[in-house]
């Protein structure tokens, strides 16, 4: 079989999507968005689906070419649509809840007249079964409040059975490192900006630059808090990269640059906040 063991899980992925003309999926470029998106149009054909990309601040530039370039591989049309977190109070002041209020955003864009534009009767996201478990994805909520599928999440993937299909399916992403948007790169409560969005977004792009593929840069006022994969360390506090990185990072306005020997750490800033009482 084409998925050895994740073929079941494949399957009710197809069957889900059963009965639906045309389906939208939100589409960020990622190995799950991504998955789902190829996964839709074999059960589907490519002429029935379309990827829908939210276009903010938030959202790098470096992403957002990539998953244009993602979708051209799948073969679909990519849908843009403008989101407007920044503007709700809620998102700017940065809470644990600050991605139910960028999820609500985009399925909130996602209207009826842009649903009847594209002939779409459904829509649809990529929520992994891992993520169901974890208590830091309260954009969860919104999909529920929108009536928004999550096909991956009611199979049964996780994130590793996510990464075997796109491997078995070609997908360029494949193995791409997670890319979070840039405000969870910002503690909560101190308020999301353009200004810092743009600050991080030019950091961690010099930092690719210098062949670090996987980084995020947390913003801490003047401090920038750079994590990397454990096998990256070394090198970046070696000459003369070391310099090099001090040199990217500052010149986009940080005044200092750490390396934090934790490495990359998935919801640095969320899980300990809702988690607390949680046994």
């Amino acid at each position: 079989m084409l998925f050895g063991d994740d073929q079941s899980a494949v399957d009710r992925v197809a069957a889900a999507l059963t009965g639906v003309g045309r389906l939208g999926v939100a589409f960020s470029g990622g190995v799950d968005s991504a998955t789902l998106l190829a996964l839709s149009v074999r059960a589907l054909g490519a002429g029935r689906v379309v990827g829908i990309v939210g276009v903010s601040p938030s959202l790098a530039d470096d992403e957002r070419a990539a998953a244009h370039a993602v979708a051209r591989f799948i073969g679909v049309p990519v849908v843009e649509v403008a989101t407007r977190e920044g503007e709700r109070p809620e998102y700017r002041a940065n809470g644990p809840d600050r991605c139910f209020h960028c999820k609500d955003e985009l399925f909130t864009r996602i209207t009826d007249a842009v649903r009847a534009r594209h002939g779409l009767d459904a829509v649809a996201y990529g929520e992994n079964a891992d993520d169901v478990a974890r208590p830091d994805r309260p954009g969860a909520r919104a999909a529920t409040a929108h009536g928004v599928m999550r096909p991956l999440a009611d199979a049964g993937l996780d994130k590793a059975a996510v990464r075997r299909v796109a491997r078995v399916l070609g997908l360029p992403c494949a193995d791409k490192p997670a890319a979070p948007c840039l405000a969870s790169r910002i503690p909560h409560h101190e308020p999301v900006t353009p200004e810092k969005l743009a600050q991080i977004e030019g950091a961690e792009r010099a930092l690719r630059a210098l062949g670090f593929a996987d980084c995020r840069v947390r913003h801490h006022g003047d401090v920038a808090r750079v994590e990397l994969p454990a096998a990256d360390l070394d090198r970046a506090v070696a000459a003369p990269l070391r310099t090099d990185l001090h040199r990217a990072v500052t010149a986009v306005g940080f005044r200092f640059v750490a390396v934090d020997l934790a490495g990359i750490q998935s919801g640095a800033f969320t899980l300990p906040l809702v988690t607390v009482g949680r046994g």
